[in-house]
């Protein structure tokens, strides 16, 4: 790509000043847009792994780092009380069974007298209560010894998932007591990971948070490994804000693959999103993008007089304009000795007439005609490919075009940008030329400080002119 350098001579009454502005080539240029943030890797799945059973912890030998299979021995209690209970309800099942049959045999032999009218209705009937009373302790009682087998296994904890051992909070020894009543009771052995999924939680400031969304590409990079970005995806963003700083921020959480465990729980993390991306698209500096309300300052630097201006901007304004028809014109066809490239002062004097409400002629509508086109229509798309969120990116702006060697201004809309370059949807092709002019608030302070040496006397103290 290639710089042209534009000269602009402005003379006053005592001295000459010349101003050199570059003209930079419209070109193509691959376009990417990231939302970049801090954060720290978190563990996808995180289990505390709780004892139902109190006593003391008899065997403990799994440590922190160790990775173990789901049913793996991670800890054994005390089991004698569990023990104990469980026999004795086992000694109470035996007790109710007996029972069940003592109460059955009893009720066939009143059955059968009560049959030949040797004992009283009553008398039946309470045999009758006697089995059912006797099968119910039978049921409590094997309840009993289901629950004292559970108390039992529950001296012996195992891995509920297959995962990393990344905490310890008790050691081989410690006596525990774990009041199972209380909601969420037990108490926490230790905690596991499944560390082949790791997120990061970072905070996205909320003028960038509506250009996230669930799925979203991202790239993960740590200080331990410097050279190698981490793949992930935006996993989700959380609907309440948290006020960092006094700056608002909604929490975002990255899930990466972590196949080979390399990121570890607690690591810093660089996060940087793709929130948008654009391949061989048409694309201008940024610097030359201009807002209407800035075109002014603009002009008055590149010394294009107001008058001058206003007929340009009509212009361009113009040829920002969906394309009309002849009929909704009433241009007419081209006629022979028309001239085929309108020079300056005849678009100026075509434009002058027409916001003067005059009627044009076919001479003239043709030349108008010629403007637009020469003003560059409404442009080529900027380039193919590329995904470009429009609802998100772009905008109308003016650029300072350089037209038959005259700087003019075209309205151009812009698609996806990023800190430094623009794509262009409208109003250039690869053929055009802008020119990189400095900002409006630069533009003021050097009006600013001619206007105080115009009062000074035209120079700075103690310097010569």
């Amino acid at each position: 790509m290639f710089a042209l350098g534009l000269v602009l001579a402005a003379c006053t009454k005592a001295e000459e000043e010349v101003a050199v502005y570059q003209a930079v080539p419209v070109g193509t240029r691959d376009i990417s847009v990231t939302v970049q943030a801090a954060g720290s890797i978190l563990p996808d799945t995180v289990v505390e792994v709780k004892s139902k059973a109190s006593g003391e912890i008899l065997d403990f030998s799994v440590e922190t780092g160790q990775v173990v299979q789901r049913g793996t021995l991670l800890a054994r209690i005390d089991r004698r009380v569990p023990q104990n209970r469980f026999n004795q309800a086992e000694a109470q099942l035996e007790v109710a069974r007996a029972r069940l049959k003592n109460a059955e045999a009893q009720y066939r032999r009143s059955q059968e007298l009560f049959e030949a009218r040797a004992i009283t209705e009553q008398e039946f009937e309470t045999s009758t209560l006697d089995v059912a009373n006797a099968r119910a302790s039978v049921v409590s009682a094997e309840v009993e010894l289901e629950t004292a087998k559970i108390a039992l296994d529950d001296t012996e904890v195992r891995a509920p998932i297959t995962g990393t051992i990344i905490a310890k909070n008790v050691e081989r020894g410690a006596v525990i007591s774990s009041p199972v009543s209380d909601v969420g009771g037990g108490t926490v052995l230790l905690r596991m990971a499944d560390l082949s999924l790791v997120q990061v939680k970072t905070f996205v400031d909320e003028t960038d948070i509506g250009k996230l969304k669930p799925g979203l590409g991202a790239s993960v990079s740590v200080e331990a490994f410097p050279n190698r970005p981490f793949r992930g995806e935006v996993l989700k963003i959380e609907p309440q804000a948290d006020t960092i700083q006094s700056v608002t921020m909604f929490p975002v959480l990255v899930r990466i693959p972590n196949t080979e465990g390399l990121l570890k729980p607690g690591m810093n993390a660089e996060v940087n999103i793709a929130v948008g991306n654009a391949q061989g698209v048409l694309a201008v500096p940024n610097a030359a993008l201009r807002t209407e309300r800035d075109v002014a300052s603009a002009a008055g630097v590149l010394g294009i007089p107001d008058a001058d201006l206003q007929v340009m901007m009509e212009a361009a304004r113009a040829a920002d304009a969906p394309p009309a028809t002849a009929s909704d014109t009433g241009a007419a066809k081209p006629l022979d000795g028309a001239p085929a490239q309108p020079t300056r002062e005849q678009m100026m004097a075509v434009f002058q007439k027409q916001r003067a409400g005059g009627q044009l002629t076919p001479e003239e509508q043709q030349i108008l005609a010629a403007a637009r086109a020469a003003m560059g229509g409404r442009g080529g798309r900027g380039g193919n490919g590329g995904n470009s969120q429009d609802a998100m990116f772009g905008g109308k702006y003016v650029v300072f075009a350089l037209r038959n060697g005259t700087p003019t201004p075209v309205f151009v809309r812009t698609g996806i940008t990023d800190l430094d370059y623009s794509e262009v949807k409208s109003g250039l092709t690869a053929q055009d030329s802008v020119l990189m002019l400095p900002s409006a608030s630069m533009i003021e302070s050097q009006q600013q400080l001619q206007q105080r040496m115009s009062r000074m006397g035209g120079g700075l103290p103690g310097q010569s002119r």
